[in-house]
């Protein structure tokens, strides 16, 4: 998700790109860093308007792509104009003068050329070693090399709030999600949380396979993000998670998550991501064409790349088409407007985030990046202790924390080594590939994608 910029941090060198618009006046300043994104920049800051509290917030749009940012910009200023808010907009392709006294910054952005570099992390490791991967944006190689790519415009960020807005909060929605949180607080002082809708929708989903009301439905989950583990399922203090297992026996249901169900019947436990996602999360069902054709596993090529960039553009072109239309301000189960309004108001407000491990996970190391459920009111954002997960679901996140802890090193202490061991590490890709395809592969995409990399002295 987020908008396209070859590299945030260039931005912030340039003092004299111009404010390209100006509306109103302020309360709470939120700087949204991505706004040009041209589905979520609309939705997040009419998560923002719906609530009355948040209504006179001055909210500052940037976005390095003009035209993504204009059609954000035209839409909100129409809703804020027919419904008489006070609302403060401002838009801009820089993003200094929006950092300045913000209160909030919220992040969705994207290092790189449309996504040419994401459909080489995939067509690269095929061309390579037949590498298979289905998502590849949060682990495995492409998630590895988006890590790459865009942890080091995040630090800029962090570091400019350092000194801009030390007091915000960074409510950050770019991927890879665990990555940045854990290189944010390892390297920086910046309060910041990542944030994912997996485990709302899941839930929803959940709650659906069960036929059971979803408001009456209780969950607790724990993790890392996108394997984090509904630990406890409940509806009127009845525990759901017979009638979950029940859904095993029901072949419309289990046709409709088969990686997850798979995953629930022998690991006891549901899991948050979907099921393409979890396919590369494990070494289970990549390596195997049988097993990957049983569970109907749909892999990523660089032509389903070029396709989904086709059908992108296609979208872009009817959304900027009917950018004339006036949305309603309708709130979304995103949880940044949230945070923001729990902390305006001290409305208390219970989110899960993504935040570094101060013993909150016992057996998943410290300092890692875990998923909990995280108290938010005045004070700001509370993580919460989760407890120890059940063991065999603490093996399977540990075995994608080594890969996270890796890459994020590879970046801070500017090792490449690190790069290679990370994949080498990876669950799926050491399914897959021997160790000298795997450096072979690592080798090809950092020739790849070398004027996008952060220094990496070679260690051997």
């Amino acid at each position: 998700m987020g908008s396209v910029v070859a590299g945030w941090g260039q931005l912030f060198s340039n003092n004299n790109i111009p404010l390209l618009h100006s509306l109103n006046l302020p309360m709470a300043k939120i700087a949204f860093l991505g706004a040009g994104s041209i589905g979520f920049g609309r939705r997040l800051a009419l998560d923002i308007l719906s609530f009355p509290e948040l209504q006179d917030s001055s909210i500052h749009l940037v976005d390095p792509n003009e035209q993504n940012l204009e059609f954000t910009f035209s839409i909100l200023k129409r809703v804020i104009a027919e419904n008489s808010l006070p609302t403060r907009l401002e838009a801009s392709t820089a993003p200094a003068e929006a950092l300045d006294g913000a209160g909030y910054v919220i992040t969705s952005i994207r290092v790189g050329s449309g996504m040419q570099e994401e459909q080489s992390d995939v067509q690269v490791p095929i061309d390579v070693a037949g590498l298979r991967q289905t998502v590849s944006d949060t682990v495995g190689i492409g998630g590895i090399f988006k890590g790459l790519r865009t942890i080091p415009a995040m630090l800029e960020i962090a570091r400019e709030m350092e000194q801009r807005c030390p007091n915000a909060v960074l409510l950050n929605y770019t991927n890879p999600m665990a990555m940045i949180q854990w290189a944010i607080d390892e390297a920086t002082g910046i309060s910041s949380v990542g944030l994912c809708h997996s485990v709302q929708h899941t839930s929803t989903q959940l709650a659906n396979y069960m036929d059971v009301d979803y408001e009456r439905l209780r969950f607790q989950v724990g993790g890392i993000n996108h394997m984090a583990w509904f630990t406890e399922l409940s509806l009127d203090g009845e525990d759901l998670y017979p009638r979950l297992r029940q859904c095993l026996e029901n072949e419309e249901v289990v046709a409709k998550d088969r990686v997850r169900f798979e995953i629930m019947r022998h690991f006891d436990y549901f899991v948050t991501e979907s099921s393409i996602h979890m396919a590369e999360y494990v070494p289970y069902f990549l390596k195997s064409p049988e097993e990957t054709e049983r569970l109907g596993i749909k892999r990523r090529t660089g032509e389903a790349f070029k396709n989904q960039m086709e059908n992108r553009e296609k979208q872009r072109k009817e959304a900027l088409a009917q950018a004339s239309d006036t949305p309603e301000i309708k709130r979304s189960n995103e949880y940044g407007a949230r945070i923001i309004h729990a902390m305006e108001t001290d409305t208390p407000s219970c989110i899960y985030g993504n935040v570094r491990n101060t013993a909150l996970i016992p057996n998943l190391p410290d300092g890692c990046c875990v998923e909990v459920p995280c108290l938010v009111n005045r004070e700001g954002i509370q993580p919460c202790y989760f407890g120890p997960l059940p063991p065999q679901c603490a093996g399977l996140c540990q075995t994608n924390v080594t890969m996270q802890e890796l890459t994020v090193r590879a970046i801070l202490e500017e090792d490449s080594e690190h790069v290679h061991h990370a994949a080498m590490l990876d669950p799926n890709t050491m399914s897959q590939l021997s160790l000298p395809q795997i450096r072979e592969t690592v080798d090809a995409l950092l020739r790849e994608q070398a004027a996008l990399m952060p220094a990496l002295n070679r260690t051997r």
